[in-house]
């Protein structure tokens, strides 16, 4: 249930309604818009009487949200979310880019690749440090060491940095230095860990699962923000279908259905949807086109000697032009990059 108030309500006013959710066993979430504040009311909407809310003189309207995902709805807000990290941000006209290696592999290869994505327009550096991968016996990734190598390239370029969370335990850690915590495709239905990094304060990018469909994605996110961490990023990263000429199926059409049922940010990952060099360009000015706030690209100076995903990363120069190319697409459709 939504709970719309007028303008000029105060203070006193929204805690006397979040107290009489609370009373019913209910949980209430604050939106505080630039001229209204709403309340969210999660949990059992039978033990409210929508009646005695709606006979406040503070209270605009009362809606009940129909959608089974009720806090990452467009029926909870209107307006699009922009999150800020450090100054960048994801939403909103300009498009976020972040770019970087698919693992950290070592100090000297993450700061030279933070410095050129820097350069050629990236606004948040990427990087594994936990990698999830099909084989155990495949590089896992550099854990607290590959952290510090991002730190390092945070500090030199001044670019915020995402990186993965894949394990509950490692919530502490990767928080510390992570200004951007990722749930992977592969963790997008590990509740318990969506339920840990819901209790942060720190912006979440949740990928889509590779056979999720859309509402399962949102009931996902749904998971994170229950917990009060509103600050979700939704990544289209391709799904898996009967197609084998590419990595993943990039589901573009995603983008605005997800865009239409929910107010969060959408970023689109080519990379990971093509699978292959070649293709990451035109997904990602497809991606653009229809709507997606950003973009995550893979980047390695040296990706035929990658120790994961090579064959999807851009080497520096190419990411550099491909940048170039893909501001008149933002533009053409009046974003920028």
């Amino acid at each position: 249930m939504i709970i719309v108030l007028r303008a000029g309500a105060t203070d006193e006013d929204v805690r006397q309604i979040e107290e009489t959710i609370k009373g019913k066993g209910l949980t209430a979430h604050i939106s505080r818009g630039v001229e209204r504040t709403i309340i969210g009311a999660i949990g059992d909407e039978r033990k409210l009487d929508e009646n005695a809310f709606e006979g406040l003189q503070v209270v605009e309207k009362v809606l009940r949200i129909l959608a089974p995902f009720k806090l990452v709805s467009r029926e909870f807000k209107k307006e699009d979310t922009v999150i800020s990290v450090n100054g960048k941000t994801v939403g909103g006209k300009a498009l976020a880019l972040f770019a970087g290696p698919c693992s950290v592999e070592g100090r000297d290869m993450m700061v030279g690749i933070g410095a050129s994505v820097a350069s050629s327009g990236a606004t948040f550096l990427r990087g594994g440090a936990f990698k999830p991968r099909t084989s155990p016996y495949a590089f896992q990734g550099l854990g607290e060491e590959g952290l510090k190598y991002l730190a390092e390239a945070r500090d030199r370029t001044g670019l915020p940095v995402a990186t993965e969370l894949m394990d509950p335990r490692d919530i502490e850690l990767v928080a510390r230095y992570a200004d951007v915590i990722q749930i992977g495709a592969r963790n997008m239905q590990n509740f318990r860990l969506l339920t840990e990094v819901g209790k942060l304060d720190k912006p979440v990018i949740l990928k889509r699962g590779m056979s999720a469909t859309i509402q399962e994605w949102l009931m996902s996110a749904e998971y994170i923000a229950s917990e009060g961490n509103q600050k979700i990023i939704l990544c289209e990263r391709g799904i898996r279908t009967y197609e084998t000429a590419t990595r993943n199926t990039f589901d573009v059409s995603a983008i605005p259905v997800v865009k239409a049922l929910s107010h969060l940010p959408v970023i689109a990952d080519p990379s990971h949807a093509a699978g292959k060099r070649p293709l990451v360009e035109p997904l990602a000015a497809a991606a653009i086109a229809a709507g997606a706030d950003g973009l995550m690209i893979e980047v390695h100076d040296r990706p035929e000697k990658a120790l994961s995903d090579g064959p999807q990363s851009l080497k520096p120069d190419a990411f550099t032009a491909m940048v170039g190319r893909l501001r008149k697409v933002a533009e053409a459709v009046g974003r920028s990059l």
